[in-house]
């Protein structure tokens, strides 16, 4: 469900952020590492440090006023 609200952000968004996918499975020390335990989880990061985190699907419009 939230895989489809990221391609639609990501083409809207032109460049200007990138969206990355993560398979918790075969990245569960990645998965670890950030805490993750629950699917989907969204971070987002400015300047490499994480600005906010998500759990749950998000609507395009909530992740929008996020990114802006």
């Amino acid at each position: 469900m939230q895989t489809p609200i990221l391609e639609g952000l990501a083409k809207e968004l032109n460049g200007n952020a990138r969206i990355v996918k993560l398979n918790t499975d075969e990245n569960a020390g990645v998965a670890r590492q950030f805490g993750i335990s629950s699917i989907p989880t969204l971070i987002l990061f400015r300047d490499g440090k994480e600005v906010e985190r998500m759990v749950g699907v998000q609507s395009a419009e909530s992740l929008k006023r996020k990114l802006q």
